[in-house]
């Protein structure tokens, strides 16, 4: 796998694919790969459906993430292997739920569950701001522009820049991080090698040890915190389209699925039985009770 994998990630580099896609199509192979336990440029097309209904029917991983699988194959045996014919077809069924939104209390319990004050920062400002977790990895010291009060996204999702909120409270902690740590690349760089980004990996661990440890049983995506700042924003009374600005969402559609997880908002809808008047519930009741005689 190695020589093909460097193939791979050559080819993808050449069509300017973004870190995330292609991790996730690196994914994919050697999902197959391993599945098989032999090299891809071996699989028939027979074999990499039958993968691929093995995922579906006996794995149950949902239609989106054998969709994206299904990509990164396609990818291989098109652009790498030059073997159209072994390039999987899939119908896949558009599916959509409702997002994971903790409450402000349980976020409040996550962000501060790390003793490890780059660890609590990198998920203060996940949340803070409504960060991916590749804009998190990526952060600069540059990008935090205290005299806006903003934080400038490079290279966010779909190759687009944006600003985002930035929190008065992790302002004061930044500060604190940056003069005991020093960053010079990265504002959260690898444990390791200090001029590199962290890996999507390490947040994620770092998120999962910090909820359990604050006893939050839902949400096991870090995505979840960018999905909990939405909610509470729109809670708070904020307009949905300035919302949508600071997500980075290129169509307010998709804002709009925060508005059927949020509570203060739906509280605020009334059923259309109390929407009766007396009169008519008064009518009803007597309607009800000559029935019963």
């Amino acid at each position: 796998m190695t020589q093909l994998r460097c193939e791979m990630s050559k080819m993808m580099q050449l069509r300017d694919l973004s870190v995330h896609t292609q991790r996730s199509y690196l994914s994919a192979v050697s999902g197959l790969a391993r599945h098989y336990n032999m090299s891809p440029d071996k699989i028939s097309k027979t074999m990499v459906e039958d993968y691929l209904l093995y995922l579906k029917n006996v794995k149950k991983q949902a239609s989106n993430g054998v969709g994206t699988i299904v990509s990164g194959l396609k990818f291989l045996y098109r652009y790498v292997l030059s073997n159209e014919e072994n390039a999987p077809e899939y119908a896949q069924r558009s599916t959509r739920r409702l997002p994971v939104v903790l409450t402000p209390e349980e976020v409040h319990g996550i962000i501060n569950a790390p003793k490890n004050l780059k660890h609590r920062l990198m998920l203060k400002t996940t949340y803070s701001a409504g960060l991916r977790a590749s804009e998190v990895i990526t952060l600069k010291p540059g990008n935090i522009e205290s005299d806006r009060m903003l934080i400038k996204v490079e290279d966010g999702k779909g190759r687009k820049d944006r600003y985002t909120l930035l929190s008065v409270k992790l302002l004061e902690e930044l500060r604190h991080y940056y003069k005991t740590f020093r960053p010079k690349t990265y504002l959260f760089p690898s444990s390791y090698k200090k001029d590199e980004p962290l890996c999507y990996e390490s947040l994620r661990s770092v998120y999962n040890k910090a909820r359990k440890k604050a006893g939050v049983n839902k949400g096991p995506g870090l995505h979840t915190l960018r999905h909990s700042f939405a909610t509470h924003l729109l809670e708070a009374g904020y307009d949905i389209r300035k919302i949508q600005l600071l997500l980075g969402h290129s169509s307010i559609s998709t804002t709009m699925i925060y508005l059927h997880v949020s509570k203060e908002t739906l509280a605020k809808i009334k059923s259309p039985l109390d929407l009766f008047d007396s009169d008519t519930a008064n009518h009803d009741s007597k309607e009800v009770g000559h029935e019963n005689r």
